[in-house]
């Protein structure tokens, strides 16, 4: 080991908490997409005022900010909370 040079096991170290807080943002960030769809599909499906176009506007809204919070998911955001979203709209406004 160099004088100046950190430890090998102070750089696992490092790395380790760097991969700890990666994990815990993005624990955040999916909590936090979960609460927002949760909160986009309560207010398609009880808001007796909302529109289809509001609604529409909602989704769409939705889905920018969860691939805002997770870039290149947008397969994972079409399987996951797409079909959920129409089937919402679908039963709500009785779309085809």
């Amino acid at each position: 080991m160099n004088i100046g040079e950190p430890a090998k096991h102070e750089k696992n170290l490092h790395l380790a908490i760097d991969h700890n807080a990666e994990s815990e943002d993005e624990a955040r960030r999916i909590r936090r997409l979960q609460i927002m769809m949760s909160m986009v599909s309560s207010v398609i499906s009880q808001d007796p005022s909302l529109t289809v176009e509001e609604a529409s506007e909602l989704a769409a809204g939705a889905k920018r900010a969860a691939l805002a919070m997770f870039p290149d998911k947008e397969l994972a955001y079409d399987l996951l909370y797409k079909p959920r979203i129409q089937r919402l709209m679908r039963e709500r406004f009785r779309l085809q």
